[in-house]
C-alpha cells in the first residue's frame, strides 16, 4: 500500500490555514477602524416583498456610524454620528435615478419643516463616476441637506440585506439611530412626516 506524499499529508493543514487567514481578513475588514458602519446591528428583512416596513420597541436595531466623504464639500467627511440625538432620515439616491428626481424636493420639504424639531435628512449618493452630475442635481433643486458621496459602494454595506440595486431607498432612524422605518422605493413628504413627528416626540 502506498503511503501519502508530503504534499497530500499537508493539504488539510494548508486548507485550514487558508480558511483561518480568510476569516481574519474578513474580520479586519468588517470591524476595523475604517469600517463603514461600526457597531451596526441592523439587518433588513422584507417579508413577502414588502416595501414599507415599520419597527417598534426591541425590533429597532442600531445602524451604526455611517461615514463617508461629503458630496458638496471637498475634503470634508459626513458621519451619522454628527447628528447625535436627532431623528435622521437617510435617503439612498443617484442623479441617474428617475424616482430620485421626484422625491428629492419632498425630502427637502421634510428638512425645512421638521429640521427645527430635531430631524435631519442625510443623503447617500451611489453609483456615480464623479461628483459633477450629483452636485448639479442638488444645486439645481436647491437641496441643502448633506449627502455622502459613495462612489465605491462601501457605505451601502451598512444596510445589510439591502440589494444594491434598491435605489431609491429611505430609512428613518430614531434618536438612538435605530431603524424605525424603511421605504424600499420612492417617498413623498406625507410618508415621512407622521413618522418623524412621532419619533421626535419620543423621550
Amino acid at each position: 500500500m502506498s503511503t501519502p506524499t508530503r504534499t497530500a499529508a499537508r493539504t488539510p493543514a494548508k486548507v485550514l490555514a487558508t480558511a483561518l487567514a480568510a476569516l481574519l481578513l474578513l474580520s479586519a475588514c468588517s470591524s476595523g477602524d475604517d469600517a463603514v458602519a461600526t457597531g451596526s446591528e441592523f439587518q433588513l428583512v422584507a417579508p413577502n416583498g414588502e416595501t414599507k416596513l415599520r419597527y417598534e420597541g426591541d425590533e429597532r436595531k442600531k445602524l451604526g456610524d455611517l461615514t463617508g466623504p461629503s458630496l458638496m464639500e471637498d475634503g470634508a467627511q459626513v458621519s451619522l454620528s454628527d447628528y447625535a440625538g436627532k431623528v435622521v432620515v437617510i435617503n439612498i439616491w443617484g442623479a441617474w435615478c428617475p424616482p430620485c428626481r421626484t422625491e428629492a424636493p419632498e425630502l427637502q420639504k421634510v428638512q425645512d419643516e421638521k429640521g427645527p424639531l430635531g430631524v435631519q435628512v442625510l443623503g447617500v449618493d451611489v453609483k456615480e463616476n464623479s461628483t459633477e452630475l450629483p452636485r448639479d442635481f442638488m444645486s439645481n433643486r436647491g437641496l441643502t441637506y448633506p449627502s455622502i458621496y459613495d462612489e465605491s459602494g462601501r457605505a451601502m454595506l451598512a444596510f445589510r440585506g439591502l440589494h444594491p440595486n434598491t435605489v431609491p431607498a429611505t430609512f428613518v432612524l430614531d434618536k438612538q439611530h435605530r431603524v424605525a422605518a424603511a421605504f424600499l422605493g420612492g417617498v413623498i413628504a406625507g410618508d415621512l412626516t407622521p413618522i418623524v413627528d412621532r419619533l421626535a416626540a419620543e423621550s
